[in-house]
């Protein structure tokens, strides 16, 4: 049995970078537990994997992105490709967070997801993260690690195609994190009580 990862909102990281950086070496390792997983413990693993890039992406969209497009060169364009990729991997998550990893074609459509997930954080690093190291200041990125990781105490636990702004993740997206972290309870229970 694997061990769970470490909340998100609890990681020791306190510059941004590092801290996003290190929740996407999180990411791959996730990835790679759900592949190797059995078929008993791929549903846990798979949970796990749905939560981090849930509230990750959440945080980002919410803190790093608006940041982004005011401080770095480009910064509207940099940050629209990034929410367009984000709602493609967010889609993709949806549809195999719905039809679970019993599904007879789920690895290869988590294949799918992995590639655009690990694409998306390619272009994240390169083209917007490296511009944010390099014009903000120590105490900037010290400030948006703290809001990253504020958001993500937060942040729905379940992918949701189409909120991938800032406004929208405020608007919508607390009833909507309400809603998953108590579905996700009643889940637990549930399987605690059926296992």
């Amino acid at each position: 049995m694997t061990q769970d990862p470490p909340a998100p909102e609890t990681m020791a990281e306190d510059d941004v970078i590092d801290l996003l950086l290190r929740q996407h070496a999180l990411i791959r390792d996730l990835f790679d537990q759900v592949e190797q997983a059995s078929a008993e413990e791929r549903p846990e693993a798979f949970t796990r994997l749905v939560r981090m890039l849930a509230v990750h992406e959440t945080a980002e969209e919410e803190t790093v992105h608006p940041y982004a497009r005011k401080k770095i060169d480009g910064g509207d364009g940099v940050v629209d490709d990034r929410l367009a990729e984000e709602n493609q991997a967010k889609q993709l998550l949806e549809d195999l967070d719905k039809n679970g990893p019993d599904a007879p074609d789920f690895l290869e459509r988590l294949l799918l997801l992995r590639a655009a997930v690990t694409a998306h954080a390619r272009s994240e690093e390169r083209y917007e993260f490296t511009q944010l190291r390099a014009q903000t200041t120590a105490a900037e990125r010290r400030a948006l690690a703290a809001g990253v990781k504020a958001a993500e105490a937060m942040a729905p636990t379940h992918p949701h195609p189409g909120i991938e702004s800032a406004t929208k993740n405020v608007l919508v997206g607390t009833p909507v994190a309400m809603m998953d972290r108590i579905r996700d309870v009643v889940h637990r229970a549930m399987d605690q009580h059926n296992g």
